[in-house]
């Protein structure tokens, strides 16, 4: 999942939040020198991308849509799912949506020194343009695409993927469905455990 996916899964904590997008920027298994829960908020963006890498309707999904998203599949479906997560963000959060990304956005994390300036830059651009109150709108998951298209280093086909989006919206949604509802058992079962 994109952004908004790492962010509803980290159990409302608004500092988790912030140490789980950190897993994006950062690379090794070494972070002892980070404080406990942003190498807590690493591990579970590691955990996200691993547990959505491996879900076998993900992966049957990934060989439906592959022919015409080659290479991108995968970033594709992750913006896909985090369309629709916004979309339906009412089914899976009692908090309205907007709030909960104001909540977000307005949020001074305590461990700010201890991330990397390109991660802070990050944050910055992402508050200033609310980049996640678009997810919700087609327009916003075809920005997204556009976006992350021009940022790859090699010639891709996701900008394409809202018309992809389009001809398949009832498989990729149903897919979406059965996804959230093990990841959020798995998740919660998860966290029980810590």
């Amino acid at each position: 999942m994109n952004f908004l996916g790492h962010l509803y899964f980290s159990n409302n904590n608004i500092e988790l939040m912030y140490a789980n997008l950190y897993g994006d920027h950062i690379k090794g298994r070494n972070l002892d020198h980070l404080p406990n829960v942003v190498q807590k908020g690493i591990k579970l963006h590691r955990s996200i991308d691993n547990y959505i890498d491996h879900h076998p309707k993900v992966i049957e999904l990934m060989h439906q849509l592959y022919p015409e998203l080659p290479k991108v599949t995968g970033i594709a479906i992750d913006l896909f799912f985090d369309y629709l997560l916004a979309k339906n963000w009412a089914n899976y959060h009692s908090q309205p949506f907007e709030i909960f990304l104001h909540e977000f956005y307005s949020y001074e994390p305590i461990y700010w020194n201890d991330y990397s300036n390109e991660y802070k830059e990050f944050i910055v651009k992402m508050r200033t343009f609310k980049w996640m109150n678009y997810y919700k709108e087609f327009e916003g998951l075809k920005k997204s695409c556009e976006g992350v298209s021009a940022r790859l280093s090699f010639p891709n086909e996701l900008v394409n993927a809202p018309n992809v989006f389009l001809k398949h919206e009832k498989i990729i949604t149903s897919c979406f469905k059965e996804y959230m509802k093990e990841a959020i058992h798995f998740f919660d079962q998860k966290e029980n455990n810590n």
